[in-house]
């Protein structure tokens, strides 16, 4: 076999780096959008979550779950039980050891109110399994709408996962908030910016695996949760 001539070996290598050199140049474009995305993303996520305020005065549902891992949380459930915003309270993802009495005591809620309107999970360890249990409970009594009782941050997902679980179940958001943030404020918190930040990433695999399953038929619902008055 012939051996090109040098010059022709040249444009062969010049056209080699070419190709490499745009191939470089259009990765490197589709890394900086997705980048771009993903932070366009997280701005309009923390927005959203800033803006969720506990509403003034909460619509009436069959019942009111509220899961646990967040301060005030279960303070505000069940200030919505004793009002008789719902007829019964589920408090999904307690400790093992948090017995019902326990829990009463601690809040210093109404004995008989326990006595008769409070259930207990034990078994959810994360929001994924708070949703499950949660889809079992109203599964079992039938409830037709509740109120989710979390903390603003966790509110987005955690009607995503409910929602998967649930089906036409209506889910009425009840935000707790801890940190007022919806003057900008997460820009410049670390502390605030660290949960965010953390919350989308996890709100992110939560719409995957709503959406992977849902590929080719109606699209995903995204950020729900509306901001309350």
């Amino acid at each position: 076999m012939d051996t090109p001539p040098a010059a022709a070996r040249a444009g062969i290598g010049t056209k080699g780096r070419w190709r490499g050199l745009r191939l470089a140049a259009a990765c490197f474009v589709v890394l900086v959008g997705c980048g771009m995305a993903f932070l366009g993303g997280f701005a309009a996520f923390a927005t959203h979550v800033a803006r969720l305020s506990t509403p003034a005065e909460q619509t009436d549902a069959d019942a009111i779950i509220v899961l646990t891992g967040g301060e005030k949380r279960l303070d505000a459930a069940l200030d919505l039980l004793q009002s008789g915003k719902g007829q019964r309270l589920l408090i999904s993802g307690a400790h093992p050891d948090a017995r019902l009495v326990d829990i009463q005591r601690a809040t210093g809620g109404d004995a008989g109110l326990f006595s008769c309107c409070v259930d207990i999970d034990y078994a959810a360890l994360d929001t994924i399994g708070n949703a499950e249990e949660s889809a079992k409970w109203v599964t079992s009594h039938a409830y037709g709408s509740v109120i989710v009782v979390t903390n603003n941050y966790h509110m987005p997902r955690s009607l995503l996962e409910l929602k998967r679980m649930v089906g036409d179940t209506l889910l009425l958001p009840y935000p707790v908030v801890n940190t007022k943030l919806d003057g900008g404020e997460w820009m410049t918190n670390k502390a605030a910016l660290r949960v965010l930040f953390t919350e989308y990433a996890k709100y992110l695999a939560a719409v995957a695996r709503v959406a992977l399953p849902r590929l080719g038929s109606e699209p995903v619902e995204v950020l729900e949760a509306s901001a309350g008055g």
